[in-house]
């Protein structure tokens, strides 16, 4: 299978520059949408059985490979099986969203102190979600440095991230948050914690020459943002979404195919990709 060709001009340029210079190109992924199926259970999801073995083919050949989620870590290395792995030894877990970095070379995870924040909307939210009438199958997912509210459990997940939205946000502000929704998540993080940063920071550290970046959900938007930034600026970028089809044969998140330079199919077409790349910068 070849590598599918960009719709944009712009993608075409950051797909040329990723294969003209594979030395100077970072490869950043999304985890969970991207390189793992979206399950019911966050805990139960895996990365799609592929994706080791594409990335481990891949990542010898470019400047760096990263992985970019809002999860631990700790935990997106445990369910992704990245440790220990041949040709991974230099893969890098912004966690997160860049506030903790995991380093397969030393296997160590460097974090600083959680945002007091965090720490008290924890402890409050399970009254505030009863006070305020969450629907049932609403639940509370513990990040570490963020909190998470999730409805896809719900009967109408979409009508019951609405009636969150509001007071979700207000509980954030009053403690130094900020509210930031996703596919049926509502996620309370400190400011200054987005992916757009995390990659920003993480290019600019290993002086990339160009950035694929892949993500599937609203969260991902701002690592989109940072592409198109330095896009400006001269770095050539290609941003693929991930975008498994709803029961309408829509993309589930259009706002991150419309500003996509190439849309796969789910997991399964990122690691379609990833493949197409490494062979073809094995010839």
């Amino acid at each position: 299978m070849g590598i599918p060709t960009p719709t944009t001009p712009q993608g075409k340029e950051g797909l040329a520059a990723l294969l003209a210079e594979p030395g100077r190109a970072v490869v950043a992924l999304d985890f969970d949408g991207t390189l793992s199926p979206i399950v019911p259970d966050p805990d139960q999801a895996r990365a799609h059985p592929g994706a080791v073995r594409a990335l481990s083919g891949l990542a010898p050949r470019v400047r760096s490979v990263a992985v970019v989620t809002g999860r631990p870590p700790g935990v997106a290395v445990r369910h992704g099986g990245f440790a220990g792995v041949p040709g991974l030894e230099h893969l890098v877990v912004l966690g997160h969203y860049g506030a903790e970095r995991w380093d397969a070379v030393t296997g160590e995870v460097h974090a600083p102190a959680v945002h007091p924040g965090v720490l008290t909307a924890r402890a409050e939210l399970p009254g505030f979600l009863d006070r305020i009438g969450a629907w049932q199958g609403t639940w509370l997912e513990d990040k570490g440095r963020a909190v998470a509210v999730h409805t896809r459990r719900t009967e109408d997940p979409d009508a019951a991230l609405d009636l969150l939205k509001g007071p979700l946000g207000e509980l954030a502000e009053r403690h130094g948050l900020v509210l930031e929704p996703g596919r049926m998540v509502l996620e309370l993080r400190p400011p200054g914690m987005d992916k757009g940063v995390a990659l920003a920071e993480y290019l600019n550290e290993v002086g990339a020459g160009s950035v694929l970046y892949a993500g599937d959900d609203l969260g991902d938007l701002a690592a989109f943002g940072a592409v198109e930034r330095l896009r400006a600026e001269g770095l050539p970028g290609l941003l693929v979404c991930s975008g498994a089809l709803d029961e309408g044969g829509e993309p589930t998140v259009a706002e991150l195919a419309r500003r996509a330079d190439l849309v796969v199919d789910g997991p399964g077409g990122v690691v379609a990709l990833l493949e197409a790349l490494a062979d073809v910068l094995s010839i």
